[in-house]
């Protein structure tokens, strides 16, 4: 397999089209095999929903001793793509961005992993904050109500593929079954980090609106996803972070 057209990279990986499908690369060649497994279930689990805006898994392999995970390639544009393009349109992009995650959130896999778990193993493992916060933070996740609903962890524009078919959803890897305010939450930070703050509030007040969440419903959930993203230790987003987590409000 010939891969030489890269379009997309992250810290961990590297993303290539080939002829009609999506490669995946993991750049590490020691990889834990878990990693790789885990990522292909949790999509295959999304993909047994029924829920048709989601590239096929097609294969797990190796490549240059590299791991591997191959899906059937999405053509068209991501959202982030359309907003930059067309900054005019980015309410309309917006607002097709939040019908989207409302029809993900209203997915159940009883299969994928609980939400809840992750944050609190997550924020367990921190070494950035001393016991009592970690103790405030967990209190106030056990607190939370549990819900079942897919969350995908990473919804954000650059995720979301429009073509001439639909509205397609990528990178499922960190999927979970929860509490979709737990989600937004996630989504309206992810804007906060990239200093989208504006568009984070629109994003926010749309959601909330839409679904009729109170607001400070989702603003709840901030501290506990600020915290978790604490883990991926982020020279560039600690400052944020950890704003997030001492400006809650802990009752």
């Amino acid at each position: 397999m010939e891969l030489t057209n890269l379009i997309s990279e992250s810290e961990k990986v590297m993303v290539y089209k080939c002829d009609d499908k999506c490669v995946k690369v993991f750049k590490d060649a020691d990889e834990p095999k878990s990693v790789v497994l885990y990522e292909a279930l949790t999509h295959t689990r999304v993909e047994e929903t029924g829920f048709a805006r989601i590239p096929q898994f097609l294969e797990i392999s190796k490549v240059d001793g590299k791991w591997t995970i191959i899906y059937n390639y999405i053509e068209g544009k991501t959202l982030e793509e359309l907003m930059r393009e067309n900054p005019d349109k980015t309410d309309e992009y917006l607002e097709k961005m939040v019908d989207l995650q409302i029809e993900v959130n209203g997915l159940r896999s009883a299969k994928i992993s609980r939400l809840k778990d992750y944050l609190k193993r997550s924020i367990e493992g921190l070494d950035i904050i001393d016991d009592v916060k970690k103790y405030e933070l967990l209190t106030r996740l056990n607190s939370m109500p549990n819900h079942v609903k897919i969350c995908h962890g990473d919804f954000a524009p650059e995720n979301i593929i429009i073509n001439s078919e639909g509205t397609f959803v990528v990178d499922w890897l960190k999927a979970k079954q929860g509490n979709a305010s737990a989600d937004v939450a996630k989504t309206y930070l992810n804007f906060c980090l990239k200093h989208r703050t504006e568009l984070a509030e629109k994003y926010i007040k749309l959601y909330c609106a839409k679904t009729k969440t109170d607001i400070k419903y989702v603003q709840d959930w901030l501290p506990i996803v600020a915290a978790a993203q604490l883990k991926f230790k982020r020279p560039e987003e600690r400052e944020l972070l950890l704003t997030w987590i001492d400006i809650a409000d802990y009752e």
